[in-house]
């Protein structure tokens, strides 16, 4: 008999330990979770460079379209963006000559789909397959890799062959070998060009 009034007694208590248990749960689930801390904004501060970088891109018969090379490189982490010193651009083409692409800086996005150089920044292409050297210079030229494009929004000098002229844009296709040049173009175009190939 002792001992059944003992648990009777314990009833209330464990009644009232019960619903003090449910209670804490049910205002758990009803609480707002804790905000959660905000991701870390990256900052444009290099995250790793590489010294004599090198980076080519081959089609599907295993042949080099074009290669970027330069002296260093650094990346950083915000914009993906490489900064580049003394880069250089080589594009090839089946049977047609070799463009190179050089200046003193440069940068690089993310994916190398868009190359930019800067200061005495110059296009060479070598003579061959009929057609004469051709050389270029500005202080940006711009090279949209998978189109196989070159331009520039800045004065340039064009020397193709004995043809010299200036402008204040060009457009260089590398597929195509057409050049257009944009604003006051002067220059003098030799005999040779006059009855074609002064744009390819």
């Amino acid at each position: 008999m002792p001992q059944t009034r003992r648990l009777a007694s314990l009833l209330p208590l464990l009644a009232m330990a019960a619903l003090a248990g449910i209670t804490y749960w049910l205002l758990q689930a009803t609480l707002p979770s804790a905000p959660q801390a905000p991701e870390q904004a990256k900052r444009h501060t290099p995250d790793y460079f590489a010294e004599n970088f090198s980076v080519s891109e081959l089609d599907t018969t295993g042949t080099t379209q074009y290669r970027l090379t330069a002296k260093s490189m650094l990346h950083y982490e915000d914009d993906e963006i490489s900064e580049l010193t003394l880069p250089a651009m080589r594009m090839f083409q089946p049977q047609k000559p070799t463009v190179t692409a050089t200046a003193e800086r440069g940068t690089v996005n993310g994916d190398v789909s868009i190359v930019d150089l800067y200061d005495n920044a110059r296009i060479l292409r070598a003579a061959g397959f009929g057609d004469p050297q051709m050389q270029a210079d500005s202080q940006h030229f711009r090279v949209l890799v998978n189109d196989d494009v070159i331009e520039t929004e800045k004065p340039v000098k064009l020397q193709r062959g004995p043809s010299v002229m200036t402008a204040n844009g060009m457009n260089y296709n590398n597929v195509t070998r057409e050049m257009k040049l944009f604003g006051n173009v002067r220059g003098a175009i030799a005999a040779s060009d006059i009855n074609g190939g002064a744009s390819k």
